[in-house]
């Protein structure tokens, strides 16, 4: 079975999908026939996401919804409303995220980090759980950047000492071990959970920070900088091949499984993260 013929009628749910890789994810799984519920925060970037895939995919079934995913209260409220309009969900691709240079505290207290690139993805995924029917698949986007980083679960919330980069690879090892775990507890399901490293992606990405590291960023992305297009492969890759089919758990970089840092695959650090983060989010950790 084809990636083309395999999605049609499926429905997927992509966030951070107005821009970047999640909006070319989204165009290209709709273009091989499946329904796609964009999750953006900017109504306007919203309406012109839209606007683009159904110039593209003119018979594509399209819908966005908005939420910010730094609040707890906000990404439950979207996950209800997802679950009260889709009986049920084939694809859920988390990859909204963002690095922040400076360390600031959302509402829940928690650092912005941290809560908009882990304790998002934990959340909406663990309130849609009964939405994912096999054969249904679970894409996280990683990162490279979680190499050298390491956990403290002292201080999850970066208030000793705050690096934005730091910080960042921090929060995509959280992704890697949230997987692991989420894979763990999902075996025999039928629902698969994988995550990936995009690739260094000209996107918005560090475009929310000011000053030399914006600058910084911005000409590294001229010049090193993969497409979106490019970026967009694995996560399409993932939500589609049938090649993964029944692959759980696993790292996947250029659209090959590929291990990760030790500090990734230790599943005692992934089973507490799992635990910490229930608590955080007023789920049951079970």
């Amino acid at each position: 079975m084809s990636e083309e013929t395999g999605m049609r009628g499926k429905t997927c749910v992509v966030t951070g999908a107005t821009s970047g890789i999640g909006l070319v994810a989204a165009e290209r799984l709709a273009a091989m026939g499946a329904r796609l519920v964009l999750v953006g925060r900017d109504k306007a970037r919203g309406e012109a996401a839209l606007a683009r895939i159904r110039g593209r995919v003119p018979a594509g079934e399209l819908a966005v919804r908005y939420a910010d995913l730094s609040s707890l209260a906000e990404t439950s409220r979207l996950a209800a409303a997802l679950a009260a309009e889709l009986p049920r969900i084939d694809v859920l691709i988390n990859n909204a995220g963002a690095m922040f240079t400076t360390r600031g505290v959302t509402a829940d207290g928690l650092e912005r980090t941290f809560a908009l690139n882990h304790m998002a993805y934990f959340t909406l995924t663990n309130r849609l759980r009964d939405r994912l029917a096999a054969p249904a698949r679970v894409v996280n986007v990683a990162s490279e950047a979680h190499r050298g980083r390491t956990l403290d679960f002292a201080d999850l919330q970066s208030a000793s000492q705050y690096r934005g980069f730091a910080a960042y690879g921090r929060s995509k090892l959280a992704n890697i071990l949230f997987t692991r775990e989420l894979a763990r507890r999902l075996a025999g399901s039928g629902v698969t959970a994988n995550c990936l490293h995009p690739g260094f992606v000209a996107s918005r990405f560090g475009d929310n920070n000011a000053g030399l590291f914006r600058l910084g960023v911005g000409l590294a992305k001229r010049l090193f900088a993969l497409s979106p297009e490019q970026g967009a492969e694995t996560i399409v890759y993932l939500a589609s091949s049938p090649e993964v089919e029944g692959v759980s758990g696993g790292y996947f970089d250029k659209c090959r499984l590929r291990q990760p840092s030790a500090a990734a695959r230790d599943d005692s650090a992934a089973r507490r993260l799992w635990e910490e983060s229930a608590r955080l989010a007023g789920l049951p950790a079970a």
